[in-house]
């Protein structure tokens, strides 16, 4: 593993920085939207702007990563560790595979889960429509596109404006939230549409197939 490569590639959907893990509480987010995405690694001992700390205690580091796995993940985690040296200095790195067993929620500090979801180089909190697609694709379920007069109105609205939000739809096919968040997991599970989530909003594009 080439540590001096994947700091310049810096943080990312799959790769995140942490100079020292101060709460097993709150690194339990960036584990399970991880696990709930393509999967990640933590660097330990790396700091934000990709300069290299080194780990001072391994054990301690690696304890505080282990019970976030287990304790404050659900289902729980198993986090896979290399130690590696980087210019006398060793840097600690916690794999977490894509899990199977999605989705995986993390505890916040009063005891509620919450599903987590790596955007980029954030974890953020998943909507219930990723939460959704999350289940779905977990099902044998195979998904058959039904085109409708929402879903074409649905294309059609996202081929003269290029991105529309749940509200939007809602409001175009004048339907329930539900039944409109209904057909948006359908069509991001068969392919059609492509979610773009972020802290701020969520909106979904449609999938070029070129």
């Amino acid at each position: 593993m080439n540590i001096k490569r994947l700091i310049l590639e810096g943080e990312n959907v799959s790769l995140d920085f942490k100079k020292t893990i101060s709460s097993s509480q709150k690194i339990a987010k960036t584990l399970v939207a991880f696990a709930n995405n393509r999967g990640g690694k933590l660097l330990i001992g790396i700091a934000d702007d990709g300069s290299i700390k080194g780990v001072k205690d391994e054990d301690e580091e690696k304890y505080m990563i282990t019970k976030a796995a287990h304790v404050f993940c659900k289902p729980a985690l198993e986090p896979k560790f290399d130690e590696i040296y980087v210019d006398d200095k060793l840097v600690l790195v916690a794999e977490i595979e894509k899990s199977n067993l999605k989705p995986h929620y993390a505890m916040d500090e009063n005891k509620k889960w919450w599903v987590y979801f790596r955007v980029k180089d954030k974890s953020v909190l998943a909507s219930k429509i990723i939460i959704d697609v999350l289940k779905e694709r977990n099902s044998e379920i195979g998904q058959l596109i039904n085109y409708s007069d929402h879903e074409k109105k649905l294309l059609t609205y996202l081929q003269e404006h290029g991105r529309i939000t749940l509200k939007e739809y809602s409001k175009l096919t004048r339907s329930a939230y539900k039944k409109a968040q209904k057909i948006i997991v359908s069509l991001i599970l068969t392919g059609v549409l492509q979610p773009h989530t972020s802290e701020k909003e969520e909106y979904f594009t449609a999938v070029d197939l070129k």
